[in-house]
């Protein structure tokens, strides 16, 4: 039996008359529910296989080693515990990064913490890292990923303990990495949640470039045991850096020999928004399509500073093909989204793909990698 992807036709039809369902619950018993269907059909897919289509070749690249059928990707913050690794192929993403996932278990911030803003596109979320802990995770992950891994780039996203202080974040990081790099394609250093607090800190070139001189020894190591190359680490950064501090972090990514950066997290700043202000002025990162332009000005950014030698994923407002292409012409050889998949439900990523394939058809690229960067002089 093959399970094939869902066709993002009939997806697009029924979500719009499910949404209004979900939207009456809170936010997060909404997500609770919608988890939970998914996770039956992570079981399908687990147990049956089934994934990707034949992937059109102008989207498909080759990055550090892996296959990626097409550039937009599930961001961290949906699947928290690593739970459906197998689903994402099959909604049409062309790979999935799971986590945040934290060396010790924590409950996270108290709820309500998740709050939609409708108005606006977008949510707001002080999650705080809830998640069961690296080794309750890995444990749980390497059962699923036994009977076969899925067609697609799975990153396992990383971040500290609430309780570690800065002072000791190497250690925790490395307790996470130990645990879950092995069964990860990729690993994302998550330093730039707004809702951790100190995390941000770690941005800086004088408490980041240490911290990745630990991981990448650690990688280069584990490496070296296992008989494979090291694991492609990628660095998450928040859209609220400046440009000088975003020209520290590109130049410390590069001398620890980083794979890549991942543009942007959450903001805590808050545009001008329609929501009402009871909402808007939730303590939080916000997300969503009022991120969209500070995303690409800061991919933007990081591609001039790093003279394009470092691949960038461009996450933060993506709710189409034009929002995702506009990233790549900045400099974004992957993308990202999250609340916009909240918003669209399962047909979101094949409807994007397909526009985004007639877009660059239409200017004139025989691949997406020829028009990532090409609007950056």
């Amino acid at each position: 039996m093959d399970v094939t992807r869902i066709d993002p036709w009939s997806a697009a039809l029924l979500y719009p008359v499910l949404r209004p369902l979900l939207f009456q619950l809170p936010a997060e018993s909404a997500h609770r529910a919608g988890f939970a269907a998914l996770r039956l059909l992570e079981d399908l897919f687990e147990r049956f296989g089934g994934g990707t289509a034949e992937a059109d070749p102008i989207l498909a690249q080759d990055l550090w080693g892996l296959h990626f059928p097409g550039p937009l990707g599930l961001a961290a913050g949906f699947d928290k515990n690593a739970e459906l690794p197998h689903v994402w192929a099959a909604l049409g993403f062309g790979f999935a990064e799971l986590g945040t996932i934290t060396a010790h278990p924590q409950a996270g911030n108290p709820r309500p913490r998740l709050f939609r803003l409708p108005a606006d596109r977008a949510l707001i979320n002080r999650l705080g890292f809830n998640n069961r802990g690296a080794a309750a995770v890995a444990g749980s992950l390497a059962a699923r990923l036994h009977r076969r891994r899925p067609p697609i780039p799975l990153g396992i996203n990383l971040g500290k303990s609430r309780d570690t202080p800065l002072d000791a974040a190497a250690d925790d990081y490395l307790q996470s990495f130990r645990a879950l790099a092995p069964l990860a394609d990729y690993v994302a250093i998550n330093v730039s949640s707004p809702n951790t607090p100190g995390l941000r800190d770690l941005q800086s070139a004088a408490q980041l470039e240490p911290l990745l001189a630990a991981l990448q020894k650690e990688n280069r190591a584990q490496a070296r045991r296992e008989g494979r190359a090291p694991r492609p680490l990628l660095v998450k950064v928040a859209p609220d850096l400046g440009d000088e501090e975003l020209s520290d972090v590109a130049a410390v990514a590069m001398r620890a020999h980083v794979a890549g950066l991942i543009a942007t997290n959450t903001t805590i700043k808050r545009p001008a928004l329609r929501s009402p202000r009871h909402l808007v002025e939730e303590a939080g990162g916000l997300s969503g399509a009022p991120l969209r332009d500070r995303a690409t000005a800061v991919i933007r950014t990081l591609h001039r500073h790093a003279r394009g030698r470092l691949p960038i994923v461009g996450v933060g407002g993506i709710f189409d093909a034009e929002d995702a292409y506009a990233k790549i012409r900045a400099g974004a050889s992957l993308l990202q989204a999250y609340t916009a998949f909240v918003y669209q439900g399962p047909g979101f990523a094949p409807l994007l793909s397909r526009r985004l394939r007639e877009l660059l058809r239409r200017d004139g690229f025989e691949r997406i990698g020829d028009a990532v960067g090409a609007d950056v002089s």
